[in-house]
């Protein structure tokens, strides 16, 4: 028997596992490739939400925890994970940059904006009213994260690769069963894939189809990201990752020419040299309805859990919240009542 079994190997997945192995509890994990928000994502990591110059929730919190995570990650696996990078706001008007003043006398913003305003001089992008400065700031290279890991849990024969098949499981007393595997515990991180889990079907999970680009600019030359209408953001050798784009009805996992004619079109407005789109991707973010994470006991049984509903900002909240569910679960901590899944129990949940 194991301590835990942990179903999904996004982001969620990921820093659940490995506050359990810093805790020096057993598990194993099963996961397929069925969820690609994770391994789609830009990365990027930014506690400040650029479109209305505010912080995001508990963003502090959030660094604090996420930038260690990321650096002890990279010293696991040995591959290169946290790129530090500066992101820039480009402003679009005088009354845009007057905002951004505003905004460094909110509570906790004076810690991330720079009170000076940045002069473009790239002439590749179009910035005449110059561009803001976020601190602190960086991309997460996601897709490299799944990989070393997913290679590092087999190594280990921790990863079962296969869908999870709810009708396998078995909850009885204390004991879990997912057979041959036998827990005292179970924790959900599927990432959208909770729409089709039976335990928490009930919770108001939307999810957000994104959709992002890749393009090769060599006459960029840009090391920071901009932020306009879209992100531009350097991964090195010439290529960027452009977007992205919120699309509540499609469900899918498949890129769409609609999407990507709406990513050009937004990079046109400001982007000015030639550049080729060498990859089109796309996935479903799990986002709630109140831009919360869905996270805690199952209100019938208590040695299920779940951890989801990350949204866009997984690369920052997956390590806080993997904190909270495991000392709310080994210790009897209170969760942040903002994320716990009870707020939404007696309105959605039937036994």
């Amino acid at each position: 028997m194991v301590d835990y079994l942990v179903v999904g190997l996004g982001l969620a997945g990921i820093s659940f596992c490995e506050t359990l192995e810093k805790q020096g509890k057993t598990f194993q994990v099963v996961s397929d490739d069925s969820q690609k928000a994770s391994l789609v994502a830009g990365g990027l990591y930014n506690p400040v939400i650029l479109k209305r110059f505010t912080l995001a929730w508990e963003a502090k919190k959030q660094m604090d925890t996420a930038i260690p995570f990321y650096q002890s990650l990279e010293e696991k696996l040995g591959v290169k994970l946290d790129y530090k990078l500066p992101v820039l706001r480009r402003f679009a008007s005088v009354k845009e940059q007057n905002l951004w003043f505003e905004a460094m006398d909110k509570p906790g913003l004076d810690d991330f904006l720079s009170y000076k305003i940045v002069e473009n001089t790239n002439p590749r992008i179009d910035a005449p009213f110059g561009l803001g400065r976020v601190m602190n700031t960086g991309r997460v290279d996601t897709a490299s994260l799944l990989r070393a890991y997913s290679k590092y849990l087999k190594a280990k024969e921790l990863l079962v690769n296969e869908s999870f098949d709810h009708s396998k499981l078995v909850l009885k007393g204390d004991e879990v069963t997912y057979v041959p595997i036998k827990t005292k515990r179970i924790v959900f991180a599927e990432g959208f894939g909770l729409k089709n889990n039976p335990l928490f079907r009930y919770l108001p999970l939307n999810g957000t189809k994104g959709e992002l680009l890749k393009i090769k600019a060599p006459q960029l030359h840009e090391n920071s990201v901009i932020k306009s209408s879209v992100f531009i953001i350097p991964l090195g050798d010439h290529i960027y990752r452009v977007g992205a784009t919120y699309k509540w009805k499609d469900k899918t996992n498949e890129p769409t020419e609609e999407s990507k004619q709406e990513l050009l079109t937004k990079l046109k407005t400001f982007l000015q040299c030639d550049f080729e789109v060498v990859e089109h991707v796309a996935g479903i973010r799990p986002t709630v309805v109140d831009r919360r994470p869905l996270v805690g006991q199952h209100p019938q049984y208590t040695n299920v859990h779940c951890l989801n509903g990350f949204g866009s900002r997984g690369v920052l909240i997956a390590p806080f919240a993997s904190n909270q569910l495991f000392r709310s679960i080994e210790h009897g901590s209170s969760l942040h009542p903002e994320m716990d899944i009870q707020r939404f129990t007696k309105k959605y949940y039937r036994t």
